[in-house]
């Protein structure tokens, strides 16, 4: 069949095969992403301006990968059909026309010259990179590429001109100039585990927290309309779990122990929190739409009143901590009838210090109280933030009732039935931006994670630095452990640091009891110099590369 675009009808399915034919002719590389150079040439033979080609990138891109993949080039096809027939790109147009997967196929100026060339090449002995699959033209599968191998080919240098994703491209980064850093002063055992190649291609992540019975597991059913395996819902503690809600073929539940020794997932991370830990988590798969953009992590209620004296056979606290430094968004749900916030609720939220950013407040079931009293309860809540967050900004807090219940217009009243479907409708507009972000999140806890590192060495080569060369060790340790607040206020005045950058004091000192301090390595200027060089150039570079190719 003749390929001349735009001028024949064709089903779904046929459109799938057809768009998958110019993909592989597009795709230079072969590695299932088009990148800038590809794309310019291959949309070029559109016809279209280049501020109509930019907007179609803008669109198609909105994940801000920097390359698109055989779905995201379907949609650009599309978008360019859409404006081949004369409609502008804008989000309102787009909205409000009809449904871009009932067009045909773009016109592509010059295109079926340059298929019977390629199709020429490949029936040539000598050249055989590609094969035939049922009438379709399929790339050789390239060879993959091991970011994470121990050795590094070179030591001192950076390429990132072969990489085709910038996520990639942080991958490289990490291994070559901040993983040395962070393996000499064991920034692992002290703050957070080394990051693997899952930890870069993870899906984003959304934690709710709170205490029992406030709606969290309702929450995500809400979401999925639909149940999901451990899922359990009743007015006592019943979650008394970590389950993660992914993506998966089918339904099931795996068992903590199975996911954190899984390669592909990003938890390995959480053997570090022992078998009492991983025995009370499990993940929870099944096929859904919304779950094939972002994962949900159910947490267990956090206790209150004598309940939270009982000690948890795991650190509660620490494991919030390594999801929240995870996650692109943390949720914490209060309950109209549930204000107050307990001792180890105050624990589990100061554990979120360095992520507020990544915090939203949801005042759930909201409907079971009339506009009086939630006025009331929404000022009590605000108030007891204020004493937790130790914030002079006020935390954005969504009012609502999140369940599969319509809101009651009898106890709320027509006002507050039309104030909770515009803030549920606000937060979840907040839930659908999390993909198209969660690039710029990776780069940001990227950013935010190497100058902890810095900062960690810092402070391991200054206490190095202090220790005796010989005699009285163990006392000049235990002295620089008891001053350790000032310690830290030296080096930020030596090395011009910001004071919030600093890890906690009591943390910091309870990792720090387990070593000795002399068996640190002294400070390495040429490592903390590939750092600055890395956050300085090379991730500038990075982004430049992959901005919209159309700029």
């Amino acid at each position: 069949m003749e390929i001349v675009s735009g001028a024949i009808n064709l089903s779904s399915k046929e459109q799938h095969k057809f768009y998958q034919t110019w993909f592989n002719f597009a795709d230079s590389d072969r590695d299932g992403r088009l990148t800038g150079n590809d794309a310019t040439n291959f949309f070029g033979l559109s016809g279209l301006s280049k501020p109509e080609l930019k907007q179609v990138w803008a669109i198609a891109d909105s994940k801000r990968q920097g390359y698109l993949g055989l779905k995201e080039f379907i949609t650009a096809m599309q978008l360019i059909s859409f404006a081949q027939e004369g409609n502008e790109l804008t989000s309102d147009a787009l909205k409000s026309t009809v449904n871009l997967e009932t067009l045909n196929p773009p016109y592509m100026k010059g295109l079926d010259s340059l298929m019977e060339s390629l199709n020429q090449k490949k029936r040539d002995p000598v050249s055989n990179e590609y094969s035939e699959t049922n009438g379709n033209i399929q790339p050789s599968p390239p060879k993959p590429m091991n970011l994470f191998s121990m050795k590094s080919k070179k030591k001192n240098h950076t390429s990132l001109t072969s990489v085709t994703s910038v996520i990639d491209g942080l991958k490289i980064l990490y291994n070559e100039k901040l993983k040395p850093l962070e393996a000499t002063y064991r920034f692992n055992d002290f703050v957070s585990p080394f990051l693997t190649s899952s930890d870069f291609d993870a899906k984003p992540m959304v934690m709710l927290l709170g205490q029992y019975s406030t709606g969290k597991t309702t929450f995500i059913k809400h979401l999925l309309q639909c149940s999901y395996p451990g899922a359990h819902i009743g007015p006592e503690p019943t979650t008394d779990r970590f389950i993660v809600v992914m993506s998966g073929p089918d339904e099931r539940s795996i068992p903590g122990n199975t996911i954190a020794v899984h390669a592909d997932m990003p938890f390995t991370g959480l053997n570090t929190f022992g078998g009492s830990f991983l025995s009370k988590f499990e993940c929870s798969q099944l096929p859904h739409q919304l779950l094939e953009h972002i994962t949900f992590v159910d947490t267990p209620g956090v206790l209150s009143g004598e309940k939270q004296r009982t000690q948890r056979s795991y650190d509660f606290t620490g494991v919030i901590s390594w999801f929240a430094a995870k996650c692109d968004l943390i949720l914490l749900l209060f309950d109209p009838h549930k204000l107050d916030i307990s001792d180890e609720f105050k624990r589990v939220i100061s554990s979120l210090r360095g992520h507020d950013d990544k915090i939203r407040v949801v005042l759930n079931k909201a409907d079971q109280v009339d506009t009086q009293q939630l006025m009331r309860v929404y000022g009590a809540l605000m108030w007891s933030l204020g004493k937790v967050l130790n914030t002079p900004e006020v935390a954005r807090v969504y009012i609502g009732s999140f369940n599969d219940k319509s809101v009651n217009e009898a106890a709320t009243g027509p006002v507050g039935k039309e104030l909770f479907e515009k803030e549920q409708d606000d937060l979840l507009v907040d839930l659908i931006d999390i993909p198209k972000k969660a690039c710029d999140r990776r780069i940001n806890e990227f950013v935010k994670r190497a100058r902890a590192a810095k900062i960690h060495a810092y402070i391991i080569s200054h206490l190095k630095k202090e220790m005796p060369a010989l005699m009285g060790k163990a006392k000049a340790q235990r002295r620089l452990m008891d001053n350790l607040e000032s310690e830290f206020e030296k080096i930020q005045r030596e090395y011009h640091l910001p004071a919030g950058d600093f890890p906690s004091v009591d943390q910091f000192k309870g990792v720090l009891s387990r070593y000795n301090i002399d068996d640190f390595e002294k400070l390495k200027p040429k490592m903390i110099q590939a750092v600055d060089d890395m956050l300085g150039y090379d991730i500038p570079e990075l982004l430049k590369n992959f901005r919209n190719i159309y700029d």
